[in-house]
């Protein structure tokens, strides 16, 4: 089995970890309808998804009544 000659330091072995420990940004689609930037494969914020509409978005306000 292989011993190290020289013992390696912190800094060097965090170089080391660090070069492939970050996190990747996600890659964004535009939406072709609205234009909007959403994460790939997923649905955009107004629940269109690849030109179809999907999701119904209402307002928070509509449902609730305050009496």
């Amino acid at each position: 089995m292989a011993v190290q000659q020289n013992k390696k330091s912190r800094s060097r072995s965090g170089m080391r970890r660090g070069s492939h420990a970050k996190i990747p940004t996600p890659t964004l689609s535009i939406n072709p309808l609205t234009g909007q930037a959403h994460r790939r494969h997923h649905i955009a914020a107004d629940g269109t998804y690849r030109g179809k509409q999907y999701l119904i978005t209402t307002t928070h306000e509509e449902g609730l009544d305050d009496n």
